[in-house]
């Protein structure tokens, strides 16, 4: 099939390789040569290396961030403390080359710092690739390194449950139920509702009797100041203790999890209810 013939004195729009732009400007990705701007990324301080202008043209929260530095010709490099260098360079691969390159834990710290740098695009494939590839297995194996995230505190209330549900959590109880406190906060602001409404499911997925008496009366100590925990589900904690008997109701409370600290009075949880 010939083509069209072109008018004289029209303008159009002639492409070439759509592939070689990006591949070009991968090789620009924290390249110290022809560099006019750097950040010291995470808690190891690595420098990383950018394009004012790249940065500019694809991202208006870089385009505010150089608006108001002052003087501008002076070149302070801008400290990032609190993002891993890796998913740094991840946002910075997807603003020089429009694409990604992500792992199951990577994805999820990927997609808050989209959601930070306002890069719906790249939020849209984060989101997509998690659909496709995270099951709850696989967060729960991983789970110590997505506590630390701020992809943990933005999942939903399912996705919290689901995952407390599961024997697999490499975490202690403990640790646990604080990231669930830290996750319902944040939740409670953006929603605008009580911490113990946005958390009343998950909540009930925490196995209390797994913590020993210091960290129960620890936890009603804390209780107090938000109302996370029914006190009806810390007096059972506590009615455990108390007559060493698991209960045939809600069994599963009583299982240890892959990652529970051993405690002295464990070994009743092994004991049949008579």
């Amino acid at each position: 099939m010939s083509e069209a013939p072109i008018t004289s004195g029209v303008s159009v729009l002639l492409q070439g390789d759509p592939s070689a732009l990006p591949a070009a400007l991968r090789g620009l990705i924290n390249n110290a040569q022809f560099s006019d701007v750097s950040f010291v990324v995470g808690r190891r301080r690595q420098v990383v290396h950018a394009h004012r202008c790249i940065l500019i043209s694809r991202c208006k929260v870089f385009h505010r961030m150089f608006l108001q530095q002052r003087p501008p010709e002076v070149q302070v490099p801008f400290v990032l403390a609190d993002v891993q260098p890796e998913v740094f360079l991840a946002v910075l691969e997807f603003i020089y080359t429009n694409s990604v390159t992500l792992d199951g834990l990577l994805a999820l710290e990927v997609l808050t710092a989209a959601v930070e740098y306002g890069l719906t695009d790249l939020r849209k494939l984060c989101v997509d690739f998690i659909s496709r590839t995270l099951t709850v297995d696989m967060a729960c194996e991983a789970l110590q390194e997505i506590l630390k995230t701020q992809g943990f505190r933005e999942l939903s209330d399912l996705g919290i449950v689901s995952i407390l549900q599961s024997d697999s959590l490499t975490i202690d109880e403990v640790p646990l139920i604080q990231a669930v406190r830290e996750w319902a906060c944040v939740s409670s602001v953006v929603l605008d509702v009580p911490v113990s409404v946005v958390a009343q499911d998950a909540v009930r997925e925490l196995r209390l009797v797994l913590l020993s008496p210091d960290e129960l009366t620890t936890l009603e100590r804390e209780n107090a100041k938000d109302d996370l925990i029914p006190e009806i589900q810390i007096v059972q904690a506590w009615k455990f203790h108390a007559l060493k008997k698991v209960s045939d109701s809600h069994a599963h409370h009583f299982q240890q999890r892959k990652g529970t600290l051993l405690r002295e009075h464990h070994h009743y949880l092994d004991t049949p209810t008579k």
